[in-house]
């Protein structure tokens, strides 16, 4: 029997799907909240989370509900990269045509702001993610690359996201003028233990399932491996469904919760 039937599922919900079921959590809402508080501040926001606690996710669907008409997105994510190189990923993310030297990417950067802000009418943001690779040199760059009006005006938003490490790093003194620019800063910790069933139990729900799929005590344990880590909460679940349809169980145990951490710890 295919494991999607055995567990009337209408698809597997904790694997990569052109459906995907988004669980707002609390954490969730509240980075929502602020991320839209930076559209109307303008100027630097920090969003940082451990490994899989859903930094990408909130990212990838707070700028697709935004107004394309309104917002240019620039979505930067080699960040270990020397700092010439970022200014000319950033200038073509801007439309325009990289240049060989570093002053002349920065005057096409600051026109291409100019030009969206003040005769389209549209805000570009700036996302640099995996921000904690980030050269000190590329920070330290930043505050002046999008300094208008002798620092009288925000024209951009800038959303730096990566690990937990970023903010020690804005932390030292070198980056104080960077970190005096920040409106917003926001850190994702892990899904709290009843958070996590219901983020499983809502995916089950939201893929057809109406069904007991997991025994309570297998939930429990389930939670509890993945540590509030949302990444580790589907692997789980997905590998827990895989071995409980090998082996003929139609309500996931803990002893498959077991084979299930294991195999994953195995693997990694």
């Amino acid at each position: 029997m295919n494991y999607t039937a055995r567990y009337s599922l209408e698809f597997n919900p904790f694997i990569k799907n052109s459906k995907e079921i988004l669980i707002e959590t609390s954490q969730y809402k509240e980075a929502l909240f602020r991320l839209n508080y930076l559209l109307q501040t303008k100027g630097f926001g920090v969003l940082t989370g451990g490994p899989g606690k859903g930094k990408t996710t909130i990212l990838r669907n707070w700028t697709a509900s935004l107004n394309p008409a309104a917002y240019k997105i620039v979505y930067i994510s080699l960040s270990s990269l020397t700092v010439l190189d970022f200014y000319r990923h950033l200038t073509e993310g801007l439309g325009q045509e990289a240049r060989f030297f570093k002053a002349d990417n920065f005057k096409a950067i600051q026109s291409a702001i100019l030009r969206l802000t003040s005769e389209k009418k549209i805000t570009p943001i700036i996302i640099i993610d995996e921000a904690n690779y980030l050269k000190n040199a590329t920070l330290n760059d930043l505050k002046i690359l999008f300094n208008f009006d002798m620092d009288s005006s925000d024209k951009a938003i800038v959303l730096l996201a990566g690990l937990p490490q970023l903010n020690n790093t804005l932390n030292l003194n070198v980056h104080e003028p960077l970190r005096q620019r920040i409106t917003m800063n926001y850190h994702l910790d892990g899904l709290t233990k009843e958070e996590g069933k219901q983020y499983i139990l809502q995916k089950l729900d939201r893929a057809g399932c109406h069904i007991q799929v997991f025994e309570e005590a297998a939930l429990e344990a389930l939670v509890n491996a993945a540590n509030g880590i949302p990444r580790m909460l589907n692997k789980l679940a997905n590998q827990s469904l895989l071995i409980g349809n090998s082996t003929n169980k139609n309500i996931i145990d803990t002893e498959t919760i077991l084979q299930a951490i294991n195999d994953i710890e195995l693997g990694d």
